[in-house]
């Protein structure tokens, strides 16, 4: 298992180019606590603090495809850094000026949002100029997939860390200096320079006039509610448990499950259309989350929650190629950023969804929008089959200058698809 990872490391700028996301990532996969910690900090209430923080999500939702599609049209180190640069300095004026003008608050976060780089959706337009072979940017997808997890159950534990040891604020500050130097670390990169998107059709709608991303983003919205559904039931259940640390124990275990299932999914080589595969995936993944309402024990019940983890990596990082064959030529950056947005959209919707669930009906009804949402999402690719079935083009390794007068084939594996 470990040898095809280092085989991917090993390649000439792979390393580099997957720290380098990380890092640049920290800043969103860490907002939501950052901005809670330091509104309470400041004297704001939960409310305030979850206004915040979800003005924040929503405008990072808004914002990446937007960015995405500049990136297709004008490259990454052009939109990726000073997206970056300007994100960074919305959380350095939340940082300064606190909570004391609202209005200016509530701008700084929204302005922080709106310019968080696509570097998710860059990085896999760059793996098939990177590594070349289709076998191994499939793998490469799946070691993606497990090292955000990691990075969203390590990046809040650092943000608790500068907390304690310096303020919440020095928290936003060095959280978002780390971003712009992984951002500027990835488009220094060889291949962030050289990289070029295909030429793409006119079109106002982009990567969302194919109809298989559409199915796509569908289906993962229901992904994303699912996920969303469990974090508002799992502290539900803590509740109920009389111990804080019991929600910690149960988001650990879906993170544990996620890595080992994400790890296994890319440690071989799958055969067949990644769509049928991504049916098999995701009905597991409903499967998984459905034992969540029995509500057991502890120890039982953060077995579950390890269960429902196992086939959440593996989804994702299967999406990642389904994206990649569905999307219109020259819109993969911002097709890939579609997809980010609509699953913290549907992320979002379950959070929203699941509290008055668990008001209306106790934390068992909580953890069954988790299951009506896996269930959603698999009913959705099945209801749309057809439309999968009609990838926009079919991977396939040709390396060639065609359409990139740097050398990089086009994110597809081939530099001469039809459109």
């Amino acid at each position: 298992m470990a040898a095809g990872y280092l085989d991917i490391l090993r390649a000439r700028h792979a390393a580099r180019l997957l720290a380098g996301t990380l890092v640049g990532r920290l800043p969103n996969g860490t907002a939501p606590i950052a901005i809670v910690l330091f509104t309470r900090a400041e004297g704001g209430g939960y409310t305030l603090a979850g206004a915040l923080a979800a003005a924040y999500g929503l405008a990072t939702a808004v914002g990446q495809p937007l960015l995405g599609r500049a990136v297709d049209l004008y490259g990454q180190p052009r939109v990726q850094l000073p997206a970056a640069v300007v994100s960074a300095l919305g959380m350095v004026l939340l940082a300064v000026c606190g909570l004391g003008v609202l209005p200016l608050a509530y701008a700084a976060v929204i302005v922080a949002g709106l310019f968080t780089p696509p570097l998710e959706g860059g990085l896999r337009a760059l793996w098939p100029s990177v590594l070349g072979r289709e076998d191994r940017v499939h793998r490469a997808y799946a070691m993606d997939a497990v090292a955000q997890e990691v990075m969203f159950t390590l990046g809040p534990l650092l943000v608790t860390l500068l907390v304690a040891l310096w303020s919440p604020a020095a928290a936003l500050l060095v959280i978002n200096a780390l971003g712009v130097l992984g951002a500027l670390w990835v488009v220094l990169s060889e291949p962030s320079r050289a990289w070029r998107s295909a030429p793409r059709e006119a079109h106002w709608l982009g990567a969302l006039r194919s109809p298989g991303l559409l199915a796509l983003l569908g289906a993962f919205f229901f992904v994303g509610l699912a996920l969303g559904s469990i974090t508002v039931a799992g502290v539900a259940y803590a509740d109920d448990h009389g111990r804080e640390s019991v929600y910690g124990w149960l988001m650990a275990a879906l993170g544990l499950g996620a890595l080992i299932g994400g790890a296994a999914y890319g440690a071989r080589q799958w055969a067949g259309a990644p769509e049928r595969r991504l049916r098999s995936i995701v009905a597991l993944l409903a499967l998984g989350y459905l034992p969540l309402t029995l509500t057991p024990g502890v120890v039982a019940m953060t077995a579950l929650a390890a269960l429902a983890g196992v086939f959440l990596a593996p989804a994702i990082a299967c999406s990642f190629i389904v994206v990649d064959r569905h999307a219109p030529r020259g819109t993969v950056t911002e097709a890939f950023s579609w997809l980010v947005t609509t699953f913290g959209v549907g992320a979002a919707a379950g959070t929203a969804v699941a509290g008055p669930a668990v008001e209306l009906g106790g934390t068992a009804q909580g953890f069954a929008v988790a299951g009506a949402g896996g269930v959603a999402a698999l009913l959705v690719l099945l209801a749309t089959g057809k439309v999968l079935a009609a990838p926009v083009r079919t991977p396939e390794v040709v390396i060639g200058p065609e359409n990139d007068r740097n050398g990089a084939a086009e994110p597809g594996f081939s530099s001469g698809h039809k459109a």
